[in-house]
């Protein structure tokens, strides 16, 4: 059985689509009831920030993938993150699972050059520093041969159901509204971002090598293009005129003040201003593995989750 703890995010849910096509039993965990039909799923209610309830969700599993998403402030990332992280290596202690985590890449902090999985761990933010020590309490338990597990790390998402992605909420959304886009930092900066269907087949290909295990692994994400090249490409898909405007991070200071969420993204904006070189290639070479091209990925989007209005 493979169990997808956090289930109903949008790697969540791109992982199930891969494991029910290939004919897997699945148990999809979470606090509120997941919708999926499927007769070789089911779904279990549990809070990961409780141990029993995550032992109790996880056996009989073959595989743990912890795809979980927490609300975006360091506060809270700061309180819960170690403790779903020690709750779920204990539970993979205890069935003898596998465990996959997805991860971001906040550890590495602000990169001059591409980013690898060999890149050291130097984070600039709080943020940053909790995934470095998530990550490493992980790792150090594979290393004393304590558990099986792996880290899958994508960049920043597109193609999300949700718009929990800012290339899909600032540029996709707004052009398919005939909208003026946004654009998070300098527009002449490289940055790439994963196609979340891509997400969903490389965690699942890890799930079934076991040969795999205990290293670090970035998903299948083209390259880097400056944001510009992405607005442009993006209104060509859409066919309208490329018109944005940049965001300042005094902007989003500004606006923190009154939203939480956005506030939560000032200490995460050298990511925009800076380039952003997030480089895929082991896993591409290990698994002959393409990385959807932006341009297929836009016109996907197009036909699917963000329809030009009429």
């Amino acid at each position: 059985m493979q169990t997808i703890l956090g289930a109903g995010g949008a790697v969540a849910n791109a992982l199930t689509h891969e494991l029910l096509n290939n004919n897997q039993t699945i148990r999809l965990v979470s606090r509120k009831p997941i919708q999926q039909a499927g007769k070789n799923i089911t779904w279990q209610k549990a809070d990961l920030l409780n141990y029993n309830e995550v032992l109790e969700a996880t056996k009989g599993s073959t595989v743990i993938y912890l795809t979980a998403g927490l609300v975006y402030d360091k506060n809270i990332w700061q309180q819960q993150w170690p403790v779903i992280m020690q709750n779920v290596i204990n539970a993979a202690k205890a069935t003898g699972a596998r465990l996959i985590f997805f991860d971001n890449i906040y550890m590495y902090g602000l990169v001059n050059g591409p980013i690898t999985e060999d890149t050291p761990y130097n984070p600039c933010s709080a943020k940053g520093e909790v995934r470095a020590k998530i990550a490493t309490t992980l790792m150090d338990e594979v290393k004393a041969g304590n558990v099986n597990a792996s880290i899958a790390r994508g960049a920043d998402f597109y193609g999300t159901e949700n718009m929990n992605s800012f290339l899909d909420m600032m540029v996709i959304d707004k052009f398919a509204k005939k909208q003026r886009a946004q654009w998070m930092g300098d527009v002449n900066k490289l940055h790439n971002f994963s196609f979340i269907p891509d997400m969903g087949k490389a965690v699942y290909l890890l799930g079934q090598k076991p040969e795999s295990d205990n290293q670090i692994w970035h998903m299948p994400t083209a390259a880097p293009l400056p944001g510009k090249q992405f607005i442009e490409m993006i209104a060509e898909t859409y066919s309208v005129d490329p018109k944005y405007f940049a965001i300042k991070k005094f902007m989003l200071q500004l606006f923190g003040l009154f939203d939480p969420l956005v506030k939560g993204t000032v200490e995460m904006y050298y990511q925009y201003n800076h380039d952003y070189n997030f480089n895929s290639a082991k896993f591409e070479k290990a698994f002959n593995f393409k990385p959807t091209t932006y341009q297929d990925g836009f016109k996907q989007l197009l036909q699917t989750l963000y329809k030009p209005v009429a």
